[in-house]
């Protein structure tokens, strides 16, 4: 039985190290090529922390380091606002999925929660185009800009953080539920002191899923986007037409560590519910 187990065990190995090697020999890339010297380029040419501090010179004075705080404002603005309409309104969906409906409606609903998530991004950015051009005859509110982006972000996101607070749901099931029941528990305190500490984990791994999808995202923003809503997705992919800047480097390493940070957060928030 031993001897079976060692090459099983240095297979699991290497596909653990080679899997970690793919997911962030990639980020470590960038991090060592922010500190370059040269300006654009992946030629090395000495270490240097010069874009680091042209990101944070004044705006006023500097015009490359206002154009990449607004795409970073942008950027948090989108992920922040498009992850708390997300969540809030995902959790909610996942908990009316819950009631008793027929089988033919619990169905329709899986089959609606299921479509945004399974659908091709440019084919939903192209449906979402259309439904901003009709509803634009109606109110302008609609005009291409962070409104839209917002949207847009939401609702593909809602189908995720469903997904994750219903498959909570399911694991959980509903004797936890007919206990606070049989003890008078009114609607709002079941709500309360069992449902919404039972599904704080998934929430905020929905939330989590949520925001990354956010900031990764680029077909739908491509899309959806207006000339003062760039974020940082679009503003790389119109700055690499010329040349990769180094600054592009630095300021996505800075993000790359805010959302690690809000990763771990998150995840002692979880803890500390779960506690």
């Amino acid at each position: 039985m031993s001897s079976g187990r060692g090459p099983w065990r240095a297979l699991t190995t290497v596909a653990a190290f080679l899997g970690f090697g793919l997911l962030y020999v990639p980020l470590l890339a960038v991090a060592m090529y922010s500190f370059n010297a040269a300006e654009r380029g992946l030629v090395w040419t000495g270490f240097s922390v010069r874009w680091y501090i042209e990101l944070f010179a004044d705006p006023e004075t500097s015009r490359r380091a206002r154009e990449i705080r607004e795409v970073a404002v942008n950027t948090l603005l989108l992920g922040g606002a498009s992850t708390v309409i997300s969540t809030v309104l995902g959790t909610l969906l996942a908990l009316g999925m819950r009631f008793p409906w027929t089988s033919s409606v619990s169905r329709l609903l899986e089959s609606i929660v299921d479509i945004p998530a399974v659908a091709p991004d440019i084919t939903f950015a192209a449906v979402l185009v259309m439904a901003f051009n009709l509803l634009r005859r109606v109110v302008d509110w609609f005009d291409l800009g962070m409104t839209t982006m917002i949207i847009g972000h939401v609702t593909f996101e809602i189908a995720f953080v469903t997904l994750i607070v219903r498959s909570r749901l399911i694991s959980i099931g509903p004797t936890l539920s007919e206990a606070a029941t049989d003890l008078y528990a009114s609607s709002w305190i079941h709500f309360r002191r069992v449902t919404l500490p039972l599904l704080w984990p998934a929430i905020v791994g929905g939330a989590m899923l949520a925001f990354t999808m956010s900031l990764n995202d680029f077909v739908i923003s491509f899309f959806t986007s207006g000339p003062r809503s760039v974020t940082l997705p679009l503003f790389v992919y119109h700055s690499q037409v010329r040349g990769m800047r180094t600054d592009l480097f630095a300021i996505s390493t800075l993000l790359v560590f805010g959302v690690i940070l809000f990763i771990m957060m998150l995840e002692r928030m979880t803890r500390w519910r779960h506690d």
